[in-house]
């Protein structure tokens, strides 16, 4: 069976199991199993397929008919143009979240803390960006900070970052130029409608809190004022529905020049607070 044989069969598979974008998936699956970037893939696709790529690509399509996430089946996904180790212990880099990595790097900063880091993909950006700062993240999850840590050694960054199970600011000292967080922020009535690729596979613990989805905000709020350095950033990302309620939040805690920004399509994506 040539590459082309086996895309035309994967694609009416992934298609028919309901996966939205079956051929870019079907592609993306069929250049990992060869062993190729997706870019070449176009170029080998007369060729006939290795019996090892055959396996690996049968087990590869098998796992995403099931809704398994692309990142998790090949181990990896992009982020603001850098490759992250993906399990299903962390959150799948998503590009909205490059919208806070944006905001963050508008501003200079030398000590940046990031809760619930899960991959790591956004204090290990920021750090890669900006070679003088230094950075913690923070997870509950010690096998998501593994990954992060991980992360960090592959990108060259592991001196400049600690990674620390805290459940939010516990085991947090000292002070930070700039605090960023993407949080559980899901409702418990949404979960139910997520779609089957991150409802069943990503980590509930990364995807809601329970109730009205605010209860990471609550607890943000709560400890950012000891832990930003005077004048210092706070940026979180947020459902598009939630500025106001986190905006509130954070005026209630003393945050100061409070903004909603949004992301590529308009909608609310990320809360900018900033200390006294």
């Amino acid at each position: 069976m040539t590459g082309a044989e086996a895309l035309r069969a994967a694609v009416a598979r992934l298609a028919a199991a309901g996966v939205a974008d079956a051929p870019r998936d079907a592609r993306r699956l069929l250049a990992h199993a060869m062993g190729i970037g997706a870019d070449r893939l176009l170029l080998h696709l007369g060729e006939v397929l290795p019996p090892a790529a055959a396996a690996a690509f049968e087990l590869a399509v098998a796992a995403r008919a099931a809704r398994q996430p692309v990142s998790q089946i090949t181990g990896s996904r992009l982020f603001w143009g850098r490759a992250f180790r993906v399990t299903r212990d962390t959150l799948d880099p998503r590009p909205e979240t490059e919208c806070l990595i944006a905001a963050a790097l508008e501003r200079p900063f030398g000590r940046v803390l990031d809760l619930g880091t899960g991959t790591g993909c956004i204090v290990l950006t920021l750090l890669a960006e900006r070679p003088g700062a230094r950075g913690m993240g923070t997870d509950l999850s010690e096998a998501a900070l593994a990954v992060a840590a991980g992360n960090g050694v592959a990108l060259g960054l592991g001196e400049r970052v600690k990674f620390v199970a805290s459940d939010w600011f516990a085991g947090v000292t000292g002070q930070f130029d700039l605090i960023v967080s993407n949080p559980p922020y899901i409702t418990a009535e949404e979960m139910a409608l997520l779609d089957p690729d991150v409802r069943d596979w990503e980590p509930h613990m990364a995807l809601t809190p329970g109730g009205d989805g605010l209860d990471a905000y609550r607890a943000i709020a709560a400890g950012a004022g000891a832990h930003l350095a005077p004048g210092g950033r706070l940026l979180v990302e947020i459902g598009p529905l939630q500025g106001a309620a986190v905006e509130a939040l954070f005026a209630a805690a003393g945050l100061k020049g409070i903004r909603a920004l949004p992301d590529l399509d308009g909608r609310d994506r990320v809360v900018s607070a900033e200390a006294p």
